[in-house]
């Protein structure tokens, strides 16, 4: 399921640079001692502190730069010091340590209750000041400040006490010497310490962000956030109630503030953890696991702030054979962009979709000895970092010192899809987890042009629609969500996802997952508490983002359908005449193709958008102007100008998404330009082409997509040589196969007058709108479509006659006489005399002379009338 790329490993990148050093120290061509290496921190930019037992009996701290790959050696203490907690101000001046102290002189230090707190001086080496000495953990971290103030000497440096509070030194730096920078005033520094916290169960720094996350408990678990800004300033932004059990902290919790490897939480002392993770465009999660012992279930919840819901997760495990005690573990939360991984080792692995929460079919539940995550350790040794960069985490091996980048992997998730592909719900149980991985597929990793087509290949393979989804339904809307997901968070409630919320009835399985009890609860209890000034970045995303899901909630089927267009496309299709919203579609029409000539001028394989298509130009114009009122009414935040790009490119990509899956068909079965001739029948190829379109054709007319002008006519082309002609007609009839006058010009003028071919194009006549007719029969090389010709023709100029000099018809009173049909009888009655002649003139001309007969018919007419002909 996951993929792990290794981005640190400490004996390869410190240990073995440690051993050379000691070496040259010990005046030995090579150093065999244990160095105890251990990691301390992870800072902002990356760099990684850490300590080891030097040669001397010293303790040294170094630090691994991630960009140069170097090693550099910050302090070293004269004798050897038990270091839980250690952190590096930017500019490399000042070092805080603090230390677990002992009384005896064990080699092996043992872990003791008091801990002392040093500011060091290391560049230069010069000083050093105890900033506390109390019986509890104490936690250091500096602040990381706005990277233009270099000419501020200063740092500001957080301390956190197992006690429960957490204050913030203001240390002021001097230069002497034009190079030294020491402290300005050590002796003051107690008087600069500022109390940001009084009192916390639990607690989290998140580096990247500046924030600190932290808890606490009177009546009720309320969320605290402290803002950190690169002016020096802080504030609470927002408090959040959680509904967390009574007894959850029996004592202080410390997370993403080093590693301290002289005092660790054994996992039975821990009945809650917890972690917040946040991404940068505006989402907020909050996760935390609770075992119970009482039972072989694991309760797992997640509160999406950006969704305003709470969803809690009770799974089953009684039903796994495992060699571990399910009652002594927590699940790591990983985060992957803005899916949250909840890995339970030896269980199950639940990637959990934050972006589209309302169905389990679209987070993905796996269990079974497959499930885990290929490291050769125990999961309580794993440490989750959070890298708000790339939204994604990272897994820190504590027994190894190796750090690992967690993906996706893309060809386990291609497995799921292609295995079981026979089952059907209600008894396959696998239709979810293909929903589950398919989406996953395409909106998180669908930039990969070459995954798009292992996907193709796919949906080649299973054309035929399965009862729980729609294969390219799901594929075409996906892809298509994927391009403007990143826009805006809101955007999940108000944009087509999924082919399953169009659904009247959603089948079972797709509503429940077997072993997962999942319980949503919406509107949850957050306040922001930054001023209107301050919530910028971030929180003003956030707070956007809350605000618009508590209004879209409200909002009854706020998601856009495109099922909805329906009744305006009947209802535009019914208009004989251009009317100024026409117009106004076509005006759509054109921002939408000229884009599409601009992404693809190179793509002349399948003859797409070579043709007017009126009808599919209408349909591409409507989907624009509907789609564009409705982002506009429900998210007029993102404006006017952006929401019209918005829908322009969703619409062209929808376009482009179609000629995509018609070129990768056109080359999987390798098809030439021979195919678009009529005279030829099939092959078992383009039969499968066939097919594959007439599934694209159902799919989208079951969501009332338009199609890219050209894709009727040459699915015509492939159904007349493909089907036998009786059921290309039944195709007409039924509405699956629509004529173009392209399709039909080509038919009439490549197919010879055999009696087959001859009965197959009367009855495409008969079918075909009248306007066209007329154009059509001009191409035609048959005494019909010459009849046809001159009857119009003289019809008209008789009418013409009639009307500018009031002609009569004579002989009104004959019997028989009936003079609506006068025209057509005398020119029946030609034509035939024509036909009788010995000399055929239609033998000895390749086209019918149409005028010829037009003209013939017209004096014979007027003779046999009594009117003089001049």
């Amino acid at each position: 399921m996951l993929k792990l790329q290794p981005k640190f490993d400490l004996h390869r990148d410190v240990v073995s640079d440690i051993l050379r050093k000691e070496a040259s120290v010990c005046r030995v061509t090579e150093y065999c001692e244990a160095v105890d290496t251990r990691i301390l921190n992870i800072e902002r930019n990356g760099d990684i502190l850490y300590s080891w037992k030097g040669a001397t009996g010293t303790t040294r701290i170094g630090k691994y730069d991630a960009n140069s790959k170097q090693n550099k050696l910050l302090y070293t203490f004269d004798k050897q010091v038990c270091v839980s907690s250690c952190s590096l101000n930017k500019e490399e001046t000042l070092l805080a340590v603090s230390l677990a102290q002992n009384t005896g002189g064990n080699e092996r230090l043992k872990p003791i209750s008091k801990c002392l707190t040093l500011l060091i001086e290391i560049h230069p080496i010069n000083n050093t000041k105890v900033l506390k000495a109390v019986d509890c953990r104490v936690k250091v971290q500096f602040l990381v400040q706005e990277p233009d103030r270099r000419s501020v000497l200063e740092s500001h440096l957080l301390l956190l006490t197992e006690d429960g509070y957490v204050d913030l030194y203001h240390v002021l730096l001097t230069r002497q010497e034009g190079y030294r920078v020491v402290m300005a005033n050590p002796e003051r520094l107690s008087r600069t310490a500022e109390r940001i916290v009084e009192d916390f169960c639990w607690v989290q720094w998140d580096r990247h962000t500046q924030r600190l996350y932290y808890l606490t408990h009177k009546e009720k678990f309320l969320l605290r956030c402290v803002q950190f800004y690169p002016n020096r300033n802080c504030e609470t932004v927002m408090e959040l109630v959680l509904d967390l059990p009574s007894n959850s902290f029996s004592s202080v919790r410390f997370a993403n503030l080093g590693f301290d490897h002289y005092h660790s939480e054994r996992p039975e002392q821990e009945p809650v953890r917890m972690q917040v993770l946040t991404n940068k465009i505006g989402s907020m999660c909050v996760c935390y696991s609770q075992p119970l012992k009482d039972k072989q279930e694991l309760i797992y919840a997640l509160v999406l702030v950006h969704k305003d819901c709470y969803k809690k997760f009770r799974v089953s495990l009684g039903g796994n054979e495992s060699p571990q005690k399910a009652t002594q573990l927590h699940p790591l939360f990983i985060p992957i962009g803005y899916y949250i991984l909840v890995y339970l080792q030896g269980y199950f692995l639940h990637c959990i979709n934050t972006r589209q929460q309302e169905m389990l079919c679209h987070s993905l539940f796996l269990t079974g000895p497959d499930v885990n995550l290929g490291l050769q350790c125990q999961a309580a040794n794993i440490t989750v970092l959070h890298a708000e960069e790339e939204c994604n985490g990272y897994l820190l091996d504590m027994a190894t010192g190796r750090i690992h980048a967690v993906e996706l992997n893309p060809a386990y998730l291609l497995r799921i899809l292609r295995s079981d592909t026979s089952s059907r719900c209600p008894s396959g149980k696998s239709d979810p987890q293909r929903l589950a991985a398919l989406h996953c597929l395409l909106v998180y990793m669908g930039n990969d042009p070459n995954l798009e087509l292992k996907i193709i290949e796919w949906l080649c393979d299973n054309v035929n629609t399965w009862d729980s989804f729609d294969q390219i339904q799901e594929f075409i809307l996906a892809s298509l969500y994927r391009i403007s997901y990143k826009k805006s968070l809101s955007l999940d409630k108000v944009l087509p996802y999924s082919s399953v919320f169009e659904k009247k009835e959603i089948p079972a399985c797709l509503l429940e997952v077997p072993g997962v009890c999942c319980t949503t609860e919406l509107h949850i209890t957050l306040v922001f508490k930054g001023k209107a000034r301050s919530l910028q970045g971030f929180w003003s995303e956030l707070q956007w983002n809350t605000e618009r899901t508590k209004y879209l909630d409200a909002v009854p089927n706020p998601r856009y359908k495109t099922s909805h267009i329906q009744a305006d496309w009947d209802k535009l299709r019914s208009e004989r005449r251009p009317s100024s919203r026409m117009n106004h579609t076509e005006d759509n029409t054109k921002k939408v193709l000229s884009m599409v000539d601009t992404w693809c001028l190179d793509k002349k394989l399948v003859p797409l958008f070579q043709e007017e298509d009126h009808q599919q130009r209408a349909l591409i114009g409507l989907t624009v102007d509907k789609l564009r009122d409705h982002l506009n009414r429900h998210l007029p935040r993102l404006g006017k100008k952006k929401i019209d790009s918005l829908v322009v490119n969703f619409v062209a990509k929808l376009l482009e998404l179609i000629r995509h899956m018609l070129e990768s068909v056109w080359l999987m079965h390798k098809l030439g330009p021979g195919v678009l001739r009529l005279t030829q029948q099939g092959s078992p190829a383009e039969w499968a082409v066939f097919h594959f379109m007439f599934r694209i054709l159902e799919s989208t007319q079951g969501l009332c997509l338009p199609l890219p002008p050209g894709f009727h006519t040459l699915f015509a082309v492939f159904a007349v040589r493909c089907v036998p002609h009786h059921t290309f007609l039944q195709y007409i009839d039924h509405g699956f196969l629509r004529l173009t006058e392209t399709f039909v010009s080509r038919l009439m003028t490549d197919l010879d007058n055999s009696e087959a071919n001859e009965r197959l194009k009367f009855s495409i006549l008969k079918r075909f709108p009248e306007p066209m007719e007329k154009r059509i029969y001009h191409m035609w090389d048959h005494p019909v479509s010459s009849a046809s010709i001159s009857r119009d023709y003289v019809r008209t100029l008789l009418e013409k006659h009639n009307k500018n000099k009031g002609f009569e018809f004579t002989g009104r009173d004959k019997p028989g006489f009936r003079p609506e049909f006068l025209p057509l009888t005398y020119l029946a009655k030609i034509l035939s005399d024509i036909e009788e002649q010995a000399l055929n003139p239609f033998e000895e001309q390749e086209n019918v002379d149409a005028r010829f007969v037009e003209e013939t018919a017209l004096k014979q007419t007027l003779i046999l009338l009594g009117f003089e002909v001049k």
